[in-house]
C-alpha cells in the first residue's frame, strides 16, 4: 500500500519559476510514488489579502493541470472545502504555546517588516500542522525556510500522542523541495518572491514571453573576466540561481552544465537560459490556456477532490473528536 503524502500551494497571485521549482516539479515527480494529497490551500493565502480568490484558486489549478499532474491518481482539493481542517486547527490552538509560535522565524521576519500582522500569520504554523496531521500523512513536500514548522507540527503531533498515550498521529518526514532556492533576478542574495516590489526580480510562469527575455538578460551575473560558470551561491550568486533554473527546467545536472559553459560567455549563457525558458514556458502557457477556459471541468475537479479528501479527513477526525469529547 502507498504512502500518504501531503503538499499544499497558496492561490495567491503570480505563480512564479520558483514555485514550479520548489513544489510542483516536485508533486509532478512523486505522484506515482505516493498516495497524493495535493491541496490549494486558500485559507493560508488569506492572511495576505482577500481579494480574487476565484480567480487565483482556478489559475493555479489549470498550471497544475498543465505540468502533467494527474487529477484522477492524485487527490487535489480546495482546503476551504474540508472543514476539518479548521476543527482540527482549533484543538491544536489549545494545545499551543504562544512562547513556541514567538519563536518562528518567518513570523519574526515579516513582522519586522510590518507592524500591524493579522492574527491569521501569527497561527500560521498551526493551520498548518492540522493541515498535514489531519490525513495521517507519512511525507510532507516542504522548502528548507518550512523546516521550524514541520518541528513544530511534529512537537503538537507527540503532545497529542502522549496526552491520550496513544499513537494518533504519525511523524511526517519531510521530502525538501529542492536541492537550493530560486533567488531573486537582480538581488540574488533573497528569496525570489511575490511580494517583491520591483517586478524585474520575478519570473511568473505566465509572463510574456519578451518580458522574460528581457528579465534574464538584466538579471545580475558577475564581472569575472574570464566568465565562470560555476556553481557558488557564496561567491557567484546569480549565475548559481540561473545555473539552478536550467538545471530544472532541462534536467541536466548542474554539474554537467558547468562541465557545459567551460569557455562560454555570460552573454552566451544568458541566451541559452532564455531560449530554455522560453521553451518551457511556451508549452506551458498553451497548456494553461486550455485548461483554464473550460470552468466548469476545473470546479468538476474540486469537487471530486472535495469528495475523495472528505473521506479520509471524515474519518479521522471522527476518531480525534471521540478521543477529545468522548462522543
Amino acid at each position: 500500500m502507498k504512502k500518504k503524502l501531503f503538499s499544499a500551494i497558496q492561490p495567491s497571485g503570480g505563480v512564479t519559476i520558483g514555485h514550479y521549482i520548489g513544489i510542483l516539479k516536485k508533486w509532478f515527480l512523486v505522484q506515482k510514488k505516493y498516495n497524493c494529497f495535493y491541496c490549494i490551500a486558500d485559507l493560508h493565502s488569506y492572511t495576505n489579502n482577500f481579494k480574487k480568490k476565484k480567480k487565483y484558486i482556478l489559475d493555479i489549478l489549470s498550471i497544475i493541470l498543465a505540468l502533467d499532474i494527474d487529477y484522477k491518481k492524485n487527490i487535489i482539493f480546495l482546503q476551504s472545502h474540508i472543514y476539518e481542517h479548521t476543527q482540527l486547527y482549533w484543538l491544536f490552538n489549545c494545545c499551543s504555546y504562544i512562547g513556541e509560535l514567538k519563536r518562528m522565524t518567518q513570523f519574526k521576519q515579516k513582522s519586522k517588516k510590518n507592524k500591524f500582522i493579522n492574527c491569521g500569520l501569527f497561527t500560521y504554523p498551526i493551520l498548518m500542522a492540522a493541515d498535514i496531521l489531519l490525513y495521517n500523512s507519512n511525507y510532507v513536500i516542504i522548502g528548507q525556510d518550512q523546516v521550524q514548522h514541520l518541528e513544530f507540527t511534529c512537537n503538537i503531533a507527540k503532545r497529542i500522542n502522549k496526552l491520550f498515550s496513544k499513537k494518533i498521529f504519525f511523524l511526517p518526514n519531510c521530502i525538501f523541495s529542492s536541492c537550493s532556492k530560486v533567488m531573486s533576478l537582480l538581488n540574488p542574495k533573497k528569496k525570489m518572491s511575490t511580494s517583491d516590489i520591483n517586478k524585474f526580480n520575478v519570473i511568473y510562469l505566465l509572463d510574456n514571453l519578451d518580458l522574460v527575455t528581457t528579465k534574464i538578460n538584466n538579471s545580475f551575473t558577475d564581472s569575472d573576466v574570464p566568465a565562470k560558470i560555476i556553481f557558488d551561491m557564496v561567491k557567484k550568486p546569480g549565475i548559481s540561481n540561473l545555473l539552478n533554473i536550467l538545471s530544472n527546467i532541462s534536467d541536466i545536472s548542474i554539474l554537467d552544465l558547468e562541465n557545459k559553459f567551460i569557455g562560454y560567455s555570460y552573454k552566451e549563457f544568458k541566451k541559452i537560459v532564455i531560449n530554455k525558458l522560453i521553451n518551457f514556458l511556451k508549452l506551458l502557457q498553451k497548456r494553461f490556456f486550455f485548461f483554464r477556459k473550460k470552468e466548469k471541468f476545473l470546479k468538476k475537479i474540486l469537487l471530486e477532490g472535495k469528495r475523495k479528501a472528505k473521506i479520509e479527513a471524515k474519518k479521522n477526525m471522527f476518531f480525534i473528536k471521540k478521543l477529545f469529547f468522548d462522543i
